[in-house]
């Protein structure tokens, strides 16, 4: 069963195409992959995916409703949850309240309630922490909750960035580039990290990555970009043998 679908989707630069008529189909339950070139387009459509960037023409389905129009706060509510390039946490606030803001759309007092501070406010604050708490106990990171991310180490930070993303308990997961910056030994950790995440969560997770051992080892089937046009789609094996694809990394015909 699909939870979403892209048809035709396009996004213009100032007359410079950076994603063209681009479809896709990603499947409940699944890790899939969205790769190709510096500047093929990766990034874009996970904007254009999750609001933060509007599309000039195409369509967007999430779990059976169009998104296309959909602001990026709607869509993350709809059960839709991102990380990015560059790692942006607040570093001046603690691991825990990190955790915390990825929730935040969801609390229910205002600031009235919370300047009288009610008992309801006290309520829903405690919820929160205890939520956020065993989201990083999930990531063996709960140690680390009243420390400030800039303590942490490059892959724990990486890490505590999936935390985040996981406190909305999102049914479709995007992680853009989650392997930027690791070593070949955080690379392999951080594949076992994906792997846990969708097989104990149940979810879908589509990566733009540009480690290929990352991608060949954990996805099901992987998207081929090249100057915003899709040159490939299928499986591992698939794409290893596709000529297209080699060209447009190696330029040859060597396997990726």
């Amino acid at each position: 069963m699909e939870i979403l679908r892209l048809e035709a989707v396009s996004k213009n630069f100032g007359g410079v195409s950076a994603v063209s008529e681009f479809s896709m189909m990603q499947e409940e339950n699944t890790i899939s992959a969205i790769i190709g070139p510096n500047g093929a387009g990766k990034t874009t459509i996970f904007n254009l995916i999750t609001g933060v960037q509007r599309l000039d023409t195409g369509k967007l389905f999430f779990r059976g409703s169009d998104i296309t129009k959909l602001p990026a706060h709607r869509i993350t509510a709809l059960g839709m949850s991102r990380t990015f390039q560059n790692i942006r946490l607040f570093h001046n606030l603690s691991v825990v309240d990190n955790v915390k803001i990825a929730a935040g759309y969801k609390i229910s007092y205002g600031m009235f309630s919370e300047f009288l501070s009610l008992p309801s406010v006290h309520r829903e604050e405690k919820a929160l922490h205890e939520k956020a708490m065993s989201t990083l106990e999930f990531l063996n990171l709960e140690k680390y909750a009243a420390q400030k991310p800039g303590n942490l180490s490059y892959g724990l930070q990486r890490r505590l960035e999936l935390s985040r993303a996981l406190m909305p308990e999102p049914h479709l997961l995007l992680l853009d580039e989650p392997g930027a910056g690791l070593n070949p030994n955080e690379i392999r950790d951080l594949m076992d990290t994906i792997r846990f995440i969708q097989s104990e969560k149940k979810i879908s997770i589509i990566i733009v990555e540009h480690h290929m051992e990352l991608v060949m080892n954990i996805c099901s089937k992987i998207h081929v970009l090249d100057f915003g046009k899709k040159i490939g789609e299928g499986t591992p094996e698939e794409i290893r043998k596709n000529d297209k694809v080699l060209e447009a990394y190696l330029g040859g015909t060597e396997e990726i």
